[in-house]
This record gives C-alpha cells, structure tokens and sequence, in this order.
C-alpha cells in the first residue's frame, strides 16, 4: 500500500514538473572554448628537450653577448668631472655661497683623448642625485602652452613658476623650464677653437609638434627667483633646442643629456682644452656635474650591461644543459608511457 502511494507520488510529482515552466539555469552554454578543449600544444618536457632547449638558449645569447660587449668596447668615451675644480680653493668650504654670487665663475680644465674619436663626437653633460623624476617636478609644466601662443595664459599646472608679478604669464611656464642646465662649454685644441654644433640635437616630434613656432619666451626667469638658463625672447621655443632637451625629464637621478655634436675627428693622446661657465648651482642638493665626450657604435653609446646579461643567461643556460645531460646518463629515470595521457587515449579506452 505505503509502496503504492510512493509511486503515485512520484508519479504525480512528475507530472507535475513536466506542466510547469523550466527555470531559468545559471549553467553557461557548452562550447569548447570555455570548456577548454580547444586544440592546444601539450608538449612533454622529456630531458631530450629540455637539454635541447637550454642549448638552443646558450647557441643564439652567447654570441649575441660576445658582439653587444665588443659593440660597446668600440666607443670612445672621456669623462670628467668638474663642480669642485671649477670652485676656488677658498671658496670650497662654502660652495653654495659662492655659486648664488656675482663672482667669475670661468674655470678651464683638459681632457686627454685615449683613442682616435672619430667624427660626430657627442658632447653630454652629466647631472647626478638629480630628480627630476618627483611628481610634483614633472607635472610642473604646461604643453598646451608649449604649443601654441594662444594657450599662453594656461598656466594651472606650473605653480610655483607660473605668473611673474605685475607682468602676466611666464613663457614657458614650470619648474622644469625655470631648472633648465645653464653651464657652457667651449673647446679648444692647439690654440685653435673647437666648435659644437648644437643643432639637431632634439627630437623631431618635439620641433614639429611639442613646441610651437609661434610661441616666444616671455617674463621667463622673471618670477624672482632664478633658476637656471635664460631664453632668448627673440627666438621660437620651436628653435631652442636646448630647452628640448632639457623638458624631457629623466626616470633616473643620474642622467645624462646632449649638448652638441664636435664635426672633426680627435687624435690619441690630444688635449682638448675646455673653458667652462660654472653656472648651475648642484650644490645646495650634493649634486655632481661630468662633462662627456664620447662616439657611437651600431649598438649606441657605451653600455656593457646588455652584453653581459645576454653572456650571463647564455651561460646559465648552457650550464643547466650540462647538469641535466650529466644527471640523465649518471642517474636516467625511467620515463612515463605518453599513450596513457588523457587526451591521447580514445574515447572508450580506460
């Protein structure tokens, strides 16, 4: 009886779901994409082909190393040093006093060509423990204004360096511009003057788009303060390349950037004779100043660390592939049956 009535009940139940509306599943639609059962490589890391893999790794980045090393040890390249050999002696216990002051600040120093440079010569100078990565530093400028002389009241962003007083807006406006490099080199070898070239030292963008050839500097350094370098209010900013080179703000705090370019080959063992305007006040931060000559090469100016991190992953790859081939013979594991993988067995194989 009781066994009955169950089926009744099961049958009445059923009947019952069979009259009413489907809910609606949550289930998503079956496709092979989201089931993951796409056609797919499945490779099987046997040693043959890891050993093959490291080698292969070894064969193309050590070579690659070897000829990015011997590119960069092609560059000639002088360094030297100067913000305290451009202070007199007696001013060296306070060199911040003596750099904000009206004194010469003109000091001559030499640099002794190693190898023969051959032509263009790039001329760097080379700032240390100079931020210019800060936010509030980068943000403090105003492109808008940079490109076209009806922005030049659009000055919101360039606070403090933004309006001089009683004259209007500052062209270009910011702390970058107001900090721009102002130290001047000029070289000389027997007796005779060395001239740089400092044309075609910017971006292209940066002379077609950046800046505009309508835009002319105005009220600039005239916040009180001055900062660095004076524009020559006669010249479009889209001329003065320097300023280029200056507004594209450094991700590190050693940096360096191109003053000019020497046409003409140098000499070993030539000594170029440089007079320099100690100008800009690194001291007040504990900064240094270099000035760089230096060549290129087909991989650009010096630079060893490319070579050697492909020489390091070269050779750690080239070791792991020994080790391996070393641990296979001495001590081979017995390897698996690749048959019985899932995606390898049919579909009523167990």
């Amino acid at each position: 009886m009781s066994s009955h009535t169950a089926s009744s009940s099961n049958g009445g139940n059923g009947s019952g779901d069979s009259g009413a509306p489907r809910r609606n599943s949550k289930r998503p639609k079956y496709s092979k994409f989201t089931q993951q059962e796409l056609p797919a490589c499945k490779p099987i890391l046997t040693p043959r082909w890891v050993v093959s893999a490291f080698m292969l790794i070894a064969i193309v980045f050590i070579p690659i190393g070897i000829a990015c090393l011997l590119g960069s040890r092609d560059v000639v390249e002088v360094v030297q040093r100067y913000e305290t050999e451009c202070i007199p002696a007696e001013n060296r216990t306070n060199k911040v006093q003596f750099i904000q002051s009206d004194a010469n600040k003109t000091c001559t120093i030499s640099m002794t060509i190693p190898k023969r440079m051959r032509q263009p010569i790039y001329v760097y100078y080379q700032l240390d423990n100079f931020y210019q990565n800060h936010r509030r530093y980068v943000k403090s400028r105003s492109d808008e204004q940079l490109k076209s002389a009806s922005k030049e009241n659009d000055t919101s962003s360039c606070k403090p360096e933004d309006i001089a007083t009683g004259r209007g807006a500052i062209v270009p406006c910011g702390l970058i511009a107001w900090s721009m490099f102002n130290d001047t080199y000029n070289f000389s070898r027997h007796n005779l003057p060395l001239t740089v070239n400092k044309k075609g030292i910017a971006w292209k963008s940066d002379k077609e788009k950046r800046f505009g050839k309508d835009v002319f500097p105005k009220n600039f350094q005239g916040g009180g303060l001055v900062g660095g370098a004076i524009l020559n209010d006669s010249i479009p900013l889209s001329e003065q390349e320097d300023l280029m080179v200056w507004m594209r703000t450094a991700a590190l705090p050693t940096f360096r950037k191109l003053y000019g370019k020497i046409e003409v080959d140098l000499e070993a063992k030539e000594v170029i004779n440089v007079t320099l305007g100690n100008n800009y006040n690194t001291y007040s931060f504990n900064g240094k100043k270099k000035l760089v000559l230096s060549t290129t090469s087909w991989i650009g100016g010096r630079n060893d660390f490319l070579g050697i991190a492909y020489l390091t992953v070269g050779m750690i790859c080239f070791a792991l592939s020994m080790g391996f081939t070393i641990v296979y013979f001495v001590k081979p594991r017995r390897l698996g049956d690749p048959t019985f993988l899932s995606w390898n067995r049919g579909p009523g194989s167990h």
